[in-house]
């Protein structure tokens, strides 16, 4: 991609590339050994699916009790996903951390947009201190309302007081790099903290001297 005017905002996902996230980190001390059954567990019952419903504002407690009755046989696991989710986090990604901190010290305005749910934001709120180093933090729980819709990345643009052409977006799912870019955003597709770099470099975002 190319820049089509100076990228004053930069808006980072959180989940997969400023934070480790997994439900494995946890599932896998409760399916101990046993890969298979956890990841039928992961993908019929506490799925992907259910959990973007959470994200898009859905109570916990009307989604366990949902799943509950319908694997009443399940409910201690399904119950864990939520009484055990600091778990579920495996740490930050520090080399995305130190480009996001050279960004901040470049002077760039930092804002972040998350699908995550509001009942345990704050989790990561208490544990990761470089949340503080933005601007403004559109959680999708929050406002219920969540990536790739078209509504979260308008109501962020008001929220932050941006046009889309001024900011560059970065997540690490193609189908929100997609909706982004169709609604004028700047984009950059996450893959790796390095590439990244790399990237940021190329367009004149940070330095080419950056060693950090």
């Amino acid at each position: 991609m190319e820049l089509t005017q100076p990228a004053v905002a930069v808006i980072f996902d959180l989940g997969g590339v400023l934070i480790d996230w997994n439900p494995r980190y946890l599932y896998r001390k409760l399916f101990p050994g046993d890969e298979t059954a956890m990841e039928k567990f992961l993908t019929e019952v506490c799925s992907q699916e259910w959990n973007s419903k959470q994200d898009a504002g859905r109570p916990f407690s009307e989604a366990i009790d949902e799943l509950v009755a319908r694997h009443p046989d399940q409910k201690a696991l399904i119950r864990a996903w939520v009484e055990r989710w600091p778990e579920t986090i495996g740490g930050p990604i520090v080399a995305t951390v130190k480009v996001l901190e050279e960004l901040k010290e470049e002077g760039y305005p930092l804002f972040a947009l998350s699908n995550w749910s509001a009942e345990t934001f704050h989790y990561a709120r208490q544990r990761f201190e470089f949340l503080a180093w933005f601007n403004e933090i559109v959680i999708s729980g929050e406002v219920k309302m969540a990536k790739p819709h078209r509504q979260i990345f308008e109501f962020t643009l008001e929220r932050i007081g941006r046009q889309a052409g001024q900011c560059l977006f970065i997540d690490d799912t193609e189908k929100n790099i997609s909706a982004a870019r169709q609604l004028g955003f700047q984009t950059l597709y996450f893959q790796s903290a390095e590439l990244l770099r790399s990237e940021l470099c190329r367009l004149g975002i940070l330095p080419l001297s950056s060693t950090h």
